[in-house]
């Protein structure tokens, strides 16, 4: 399993969190950490969400970025995780 951290930043709309979710679920990869933090004004949001998957992330990072209210997909670090077989 190979884990990513991404930071996305969007408008802050009240479904977005959802739609995030939703694609991040139907790309095979699962959330081991999420945080989220909206703007002064409060109508952008940045999202930092570390996933694991054995999907290459360009599949993830594609689809966010194909929001229509996400202005920006970031990949920050991939980390391998190893797995120990006893």
């Amino acid at each position: 399993m190979t884990q990513h951290t991404l930071t996305i930043q969007a408008a802050s709309r009240p479904e977005l969190l959802e739609r995030v979710l939703r694609i991040t679920r139907h790309r095979g990869f699962m959330v081991k950490q999420f945080s989220m933090a909206h703007s002064e004004d409060y109508k952008s949001v940045d999202i930092e969400v570390t996933v694991d998957s054995e999907r290459p992330i360009l599949a993830l990072y594609n689809q966010l970025d194909k929001l229509w209210d996400v202005t920006g997909v970031t990949i920050l670090e991939q980390q391998q995780k190893q797995q120990i077989s006893a």
